[in-house]
């Protein structure tokens, strides 16, 4: 049965396509005969109860010359689409907060929001990861700029990070004495305002920074290996990073199977998890990547799977 799909992204004239884990989102859906529906980030409101969007039919080509066209923007009850994707990056701000409540709204008028906006709220991308201890690396998360500096002189090395960031943006690796550390503690801080995170530097950045998708709690059988180039220590693709498949390793496989479970009841159907070496270190919710990449090396069809996982909720088998 034909669904009407809305997904709220960032501008689609401004993705790479090849990249983009959204837009192939989108070729699957109309692959199937789903009817697409485009809305702009902002475009999300409420009309008393009901949750609102500004949005647009569009259709979807893989043509990096003219990949898309929209139809007139129109404001509709999101109650009259089936699914929602929420795929827009980053940070999550006040903003963001507020369309996860509008999103809730329309998931209690019977729509599937994928993924499912009380999630979205609970499980921030950086902390998200310590509700599986067993998995990580040691991780202090603190405003104090002491109890972070105790954290660094305990470990000799760690990586210093906001809560709300993405792509390797302001993440620094730093040492103990290191003549920076308080001017970075006060950025990352805002002076004791803000909470930052520590973690213990993980040396196995040099063979990548691996993305493990989920779906629906399964692992896809391949994860992206992000390696740092020169001297950059990020392996982040956004700071630079080379993308490199691989086929999971047994600990990869027994990590996804402590976080999966759970994320599946909390209506994670689409989860990139980032692990270096043996350790987990982010669980990302918001807009995981790396789907155009892992299906290109490995013959994969990722968004098949999420759309199959996403039909059997729809049809009550999920």
């Amino acid at each position: 049965m034909a669904l009407d799909v809305a997904v709220v992204m960032d501008p689609i004239g401004r993705i790479k396509i090849g990249k983009d884990t959204s837009f192939a989102m989108m070729l699957e859906a109309r692959r199937r005969g789903h009817r697409l529906h485009y809305v702009a980030p902002g475009g999300l409101s409420l009309d008393g109860e009901r949750a609102m969007a500004r949005m647009a039919e569009a259709e979807v080509r893989d043509d990096p010359a003219d990949w898309y066209t929209l139809g007139p923007v129109q404001r509709r009850p999101l109650a009259e689409m089936d699914v929602v994707l929420v795929r827009t990056d980053p940070p999550f701000d006040a903003n963001y907060l507020y369309d996860t409540h509008i999103l809730g709204l329309a998931q209690d008028q019977g729509v599937l929001v994928v993924n499912d906006p009380r999630g979205l709220r609970d499980l921030n991308e950086k902390l998200g990861a310590l509700l599986f201890p067993q998995c990580c690396p040691p991780t202090r998360v603190s405003r104090d700029a002491a109890e972070l500096r105790a954290f660094v002189a305990e470990h000799g090395e760690a990586v210093l990070k906001p809560l709300d960031g993405m792509g390797g943006r302001s993440i620094f690796r730093v040492r103990t004495g290191d003549p920076n550390l308080n001017v970075i503690l006060e950025t990352l801080t805002d002076n004791g305002r803000n909470l930052a995170l520590a973690q213990r530097y993980l040396p196995e950045i040099k063979d990548g920074d691996k993305r493990i998708l989920l779906v629906d709690g399964e692992p896809v059988p391949y994860c992206l290996a992000r390696i740092p180039q020169g001297n950059e220590f990020r392996g982040n693709l956004a700071a630079g990073g080379r993308g490199e498949g691989r086929p999971l390793s047994d600990r990869d496989r027994w990590i996804a199977a402590q976080v999966g479970p759970e994320l599946k009841r909390r209506g994670m159907l689409f989860v990139g998890l980032d692990v270096i070496g043996d350790y987990l270190t982010e669980v990302n919710v918001t807009s995981p990547t790396c789907v155009r990449e892992l299906d290109a090396q490995f013959g994969l069809n990722i968004a098949g799977q999420l759309f199959d996982a996403i039909e059997a909720r729809r049809a009550g088998r999920g």
